[in-house]
């Protein structure tokens, strides 16, 4: 594990929450992007070398509307660059941990990713990123 990648934070409105985050950064976001496999509107800002995600659901059944109906809008996950998420995930379930899936998934930022239950990380989600290299995709 290499360093925080980003920090995700839920909010209902990201039309609205970017205006916010705009004006408290003092930056618009930098990419706007939907995943459509987990029913979000993502938005990214950059504060030097580290990013905010926001995260809005396209849908009332996706893990980010259930999560704000829960808990309201607010820090939703801590993500950790990783160089090689295969060999990361491996090794966390070896130690116990407990994963979200079983193979990496792709995600917003042109990332592949994977969940830590936060039942095995004292209640915080944990995203693992691993940046997805062109050369890996075509070779």
């Amino acid at each position: 594990m290499r360093k925080i990648e980003h920090i995700g934070i839920a909010v209902k409105d990201i039309a609205a929450a970017n205006s916010l985050y705009t004006s408290l950064l003092g930056s618009p976001p930098y990419k706007m992007e939907e995943v459509v496999s987990e029913q979000v509107q993502t938005s990214f800002f950059r504060i030097g070398p580290s990013k905010i995600e926001l995260l809005s659901s396209n849908h009332q059944d996706s893990a980010i509307s259930k999560f704000i109906n829960k808990k309201g809008e607010g820090l939703h996950h801590i993500a950790i660059d990783v160089e090689d998420i295969v060999r990361e995930m491996k090794r966390l379930k070896s130690q116990g941990f407990t994963l979200l899936s079983e193979e990496p998934k792709i995600g917003a930022d042109n990332k592949l990713i994977c969940f830590v239950h936060p039942k095995s990380a004292n209640g915080v989600l944990i995203e693992l990123c691993q940046t997805i290299k062109l050369w890996s995709m075509i070779y």
